[in-house]
């Protein structure tokens, strides 16, 4: 009894399988990349997410016959789309808003300071919540620097509370990296 497995059995999924893994993970970039306005880069990554689809279609189209390869196309897809976000949360693309709501009461001129002191921009109002005055803290902060700013904030005011929201696009401010002659 011969158990050895064909060359294509084994070979054409995992072609169609890794060919989709990439695609999808290109596309799932290409997409956060359009949403966040950085639309430089966005047509040269979708030029090769559909380059590589286009190989992966025409192996399934090849090999209609074989279950193996929608297993593989199906696969590659969900495990592309997976990678896709893992890649752009460790990339950490764009820029965030974040608002910062003090509790009633609380003095957060030692948090003002210490988020000023590691160089992020900072406007503050004085502001009525519905148990009193609070101060509210508005930054917008490179994606990459939210953790170290929300661990500033949990030190300073464990109970306030936090807003953080995608920005498109600014125009002027200042912030914590800057690159020559335009706002980062």
């Amino acid at each position: 009894m011969n158990l050895e497995i064909p060359f294509p059995l084994v070979t054409v999924p995992l072609l169609i399988f890794l060919a989709r893994l990439c695609d999808v993970s290109l596309s799932t970039l290409r997409i956060i990349l359009v949403s966040r306005g950085m639309k430089q880069i966005a047509p040269f990554v979708g030029f090769f997410e559909a380059m590589i689809w286009l190989f992966a279609i025409s192996q399934v189209m090849q090999h209609l016959d074989h279950w193996y390869s929608y297993v593989a196309y199906a696969g590659g897809f969900s495990a592309g789309t997976w990678l896709g976000i893992s890649l752009e949360s460790r990339l950490a693309l764009g820029l965030q808003s974040v608002r910062i709501i003090t509790g009633p009461g609380e003095d957060a001129s030692a948090l003002i300071e210490r988020l000023r002191t590691e160089k992020f921009g900072v406007t503050d109002f004085a502001a009525r919540g519905l148990a009193g005055n609070v101060r509210l803290i508005f930054m917008v902060i490179q994606r990459k620097d939210l953790n170290r700013v929300l661990d500033i904030v949990r030190a300073a005011h464990p109970s306030a509370f936090v807003s953080i929201q995608d920005v498109r696009s600014v125009s002027e401010g200042f912030f914590r990296h800057r690159r020559a002659g335009r706002a980062s």
